[in-house]
């Protein structure tokens, strides 16, 4: 896979709590020049984004009750809202992961379609992509999430939020891919460092890599 195939996969990512505005600059400066697919930030940067990337093809994704999921489904649809509101085109919630492990599954995906109702509502060409935090869950509890989202019309599944204590693996990506079918996304991310790994990812089942390490695993390929 050439560069700039492999760049239209990959969320060039900054999340960190400490991430300043020269950081998040210095993303869109990459994000324009490889291509990337978008730049993935927190919400208080998404209009900073969408003024620098404007024209350039480069989608603002934000995240939405990150990264423990714990938030009321109201307040995780009022931050969905706000961010595609202010020009955020693609949005990552976490589930409300402790419901999900408890059975509670309509309030997963009731909690779900929350966000992708106030997202679509805000811009109809809205993503939705719906972080399981698989590193906190069994493989019978992924699938259920996986299926949860789908049924709630969320766009993708995605792995990790980065801050749950483990990271995208090519199994998970595979039972993943296995669950939601060939046409809904699968967004692999959580300590994705270099090519290999992402190419790895991709072959499993993947059609988006969320990685801080965008530049590199390009640089790589």
């Amino acid at each position: 896979m050439n560069k700039q195939e492999l760049a239209k996969y990959i969320d060039h990512t900054v999340l960190k709590p400490d991430a300043r505005i020269e950081a998040v600059r210095r993303i869109c400066a990459e994000a324009k020049q490889f291509g990337f697919a978008s730049v993935c930030v927190n919400p208080t940067h998404v209009p900073f984004c969408v003024k620098e990337l404007e024209g350039t093809g480069v989608d603002v994704c934000t995240v939405i009750g990150f990264p423990l999921g714990a938030n009321q489904s109201a307040t995780k649809a009022y931050e969905a809202a706000l961010a595609v509101a202010e020009g955020a085109t693609e949005v990552d919630m976490v589930i409300n992961v402790g419901a999900l492990k408890d059975g509670q599954v309509d309030v997963v995906r009731d909690d779900i379609n929350a966000v992708v109702d106030a997202a679509i509502k805000a811009n109809a060409k809205a993503i939705v992509k719906v972080i399981i935090e698989t590193s906190l869950l069994t493989d019978e509890e992924k699938k259920v999430a996986c299926q949860a989202a789908k049924e709630a019309g969320a766009h993708f599944v995605k792995t990790s939020t980065g801050f749950g204590g483990g990271g995208a693996t090519v199994e998970d990506i595979a039972l993943m891919r296995a669950v939601v079918g060939p046409d809904m996304g699968v967004k692999a991310s959580g300590g994705i460092k270099n090519y290999d790994q992402t190419i790895a990812l991709i072959e499993a089942g993947a059609s988006r890599i969320g990685a801080s390490a965008g530049v590199a695993i390009v640089e790589q390929a």
